[in-house]
């Protein structure tokens, strides 16, 4: 049975396609995988903020573009309810617990942050670093986590928070080996 697309999938066809672009185009463009863009147009890709914001360059959209809903409100309400029911995005590093993200503010077009409910599994083995333009704020609602940022190490409790330059190598992971963290996550990307 062929799954449905995600929105991001959906949108992310549209806007390829709306510039005539082919997905060996895109690959070329981004260094990104054609069999990964092509999982990410269907319902299987799980692209990190850096995969998203080497396409958005590309297609020459805002990263909010592939995030936003249908609506056009003047200001975006939503409970963690409803975010639960759609995740927008994964970490695919399979070294490491998963990363889960939920849009906070999807149905806000034209938004200059992205804010999410973010869960953090337990980390498995190596861990690897991200890094890509913008600035990210990090507050801990449940659990711990632990933050490598360049050379610093950081552990964070349930209320605690960090704010840093996104362009510095750095590592988000659970604190604990067992329990998963949840996290509001607002990352802000430059156009």
């Amino acid at each position: 049975m062929k799954q449905e697309k995600t929105q991001i999938g959906r949108r992310l066809t549209a806007a390829r396609e709306a510039r005539k672009m082919s997905l060996s185009d895109l690959s070329k463009e981004t260094g990104l995988d054609v069999k990964f863009l092509k999982q990410m147009e269907g319902s299987n890709g799980t692209p990190t903020i850096g995969d998203l914001q080497k396409i958005t360059r590309v297609l020459g959209i805002r990263l909010g573009t592939l995030l936003d809903g249908e609506e056009d409100l003047g200001a975006a309400v939503s409970s963690v309810k409803e975010a639960l029911n759609t995740p927008v995005m994964r970490s695919r590093n399979s070294e490491r617990g998963y990363i889960h993200f939920y849009s906070l503010a999807e149905s806000k077009r034209n938004r200059q942050m992205e804010t999410y409910l973010v869960e953090i599994e337990p980390s498995k083995g190596k861990k690897t670093f991200s890094s890509h333009e913008g600035e990210e704020f990090l507050f801990v609602l449940e659990g711990s986590i632990k933050v490598i940022y360049g050379k610093e190490t950081h552990t964070l409790e349930a209320g605690g928070s960090i704010y840093y330059d996104s362009i510095v190598p750095h590592f988000v992971g659970s604190a604990s080996a067992t329990k998963e963290a949840k996290v509001l996550g607002i990352i802000y990307v430059p156009a």
